[in-house]
């Protein structure tokens, strides 16, 4: 593979990543048809997911910076609720509690979970993802309990926690299933998503270093412009495609992205049956 070639490569699965990772859409479908397609597969491939999901984690970072550094206690500038306003104040225990499950779930079947990889699961959870966003928005509360972040109570955090192990199954969406247990509790449209994305910082981070260290071994430092390009194409991608998101879902429902995973399964059929 040519050095422009590997580039090209890398800027489009980057794109990709940046795109979908944090849309209730499955980054993990886009990303085995993407490489499929483009021939980029094996163990070098899988290391170089990796590296870009970290340039994914790095826009939410960059996007609520303010919002995580409240959630351990060092606040810049105006606090981000005055007193007196909402029932509380997100805090770390909310986090926490979203993440218990989906950790535990995780650690104790990682490798099972690993066997998964393959697309005929993804085809099925690109399915059943889209069936629970439609659910989610036929069958959520007429007003939220929760319109805000701060409104939030723990069990609503941890049940969304809960409905997080669902992502565990490769192809389900992350940031769908979260979104969707979230609208299901009551939290607004907005606030799901805003809690989805300060969710996967941790989550993320943690499983991204845990197949990191297993899959360093693949990477040499010929691998490094193409793993370069492809972190920072996905990092600028992922931050526009995050402010994108969070303005569009202020007018409309979850049914079109249910409707674009249904066409995406329907790709994954074409492409590999």
């Amino acid at each position: 593979m040519s050095d422009m070639h590997s580039l090209l490569i890398a800027a489009i699965l980057g794109v990709v990543e940046g795109l979908t990772e944090f849309l209730p859409v499955s980054s993990t479908g886009h990303m085995i048809i993407v490489g499929h397609l483009l021939g980029f597969e094996g163990d070098t491939a899988e290391t170089f997911e990796v590296v870009i999901q970290l340039g994914s984690i790095l826009a939410v970072v960059v996007m609520f910076w303010r919002r995580l550094f409240g959630l351990i206690g060092i606040h810049f500038g105006r606090p981000l609720q005055r007193e007196g306003e909402g029932k509380g104040r997100l805090t770390l225990i909310h986090i926490l509690l979203g993440m218990i499950p989906a950790v535990v779930l995780g650690l104790v079947f990682h490798d099972t979970i690993k066997s998964l990889f393959n697309p005929v699961n993804v085809m099925y959870a690109l399915v059943v993802g889209g069936l629970l966003l439609i659910a989610a928005e036929c069958l959520k509360p007429k007003e939220p309990r929760a319109p805000g972040l701060d409104d939030m109570t723990y069990r609503q955090a941890f049940i969304i926690g809960c409905f997080q192990c669902l992502a565990l199954w490769p192809g389900f969406s992350r940031s769908g299933a979260t979104i969707s247990g979230g609208m299901l509790m009551g939290v607004s449209r907005y606030a799901a998503s805003e809690f989805s994305f300060l969710l996967a910082v941790p989550m993320m981070m943690g499983a991204t270093a845990l197949d990191l260290y297993k899959s360093w071994s693949f990477l040499t430092a010929a691998d490094i412009p193409m793993f370069a390009v492809g972190f920072i194409t996905a990092f600028v991608v992922a931050l526009v495609a995050i402010k994108t998101f969070l303005q569009v879902i202020k007018r409309i429902s979850f049914i079109p992205f249910a409707i674009y995973r249904f066409i995406v399964a329907a790709a994954v059929y074409v492409v590999f049956f």
